[in-house]
């Protein structure tokens, strides 16, 4: 589901997509449009999971206060996904705990 037209933002008249890619899986995203808006729009709801009690987080605050929204984005962990705008051939990773650090 996608906001198409906004009250105070208008109507998004956007018609260039990009794809990126998450946990596998090939989707289409509007350019310019931020990761966790990505997600939303295809169903997926979690982001991460923690590190102590493996328990599901995904958007809280939605701007990019909280860490809640995290993941793996092209290899760096904690990507706040909220503020992160999508890159054409961006590849997008659930992520555990912290996440890894790149090598």
């Amino acid at each position: 589901m996608r906001v198409k037209n906004h009250p105070i933002l208008g109507e998004d008249i956007c018609e260039e997509f990009v794809e990126i890619t998450v946990d596998g899986k090939k989707m289409k995203a509007k350019k310019g449009e931020m990761i966790a808006a990505v997600l939303m729009a295809n169903g997926i709801k979690i982001h991460r999971y923690t590190a102590k009690e493996h328990k599901p987080r995904g958007v809280f605050c939605g701007i990019g206060q909280c860490t809640d929204c995290v993941m793996t984005v092209n290899g760096q962990a904690n990507v706040r996904t909220c503020i992160t705008p999508v890159e054409d051939g961006m590849v997008v990773e659930t992520q555990e705990g912290y996440g890894r650090k790149k090598p």
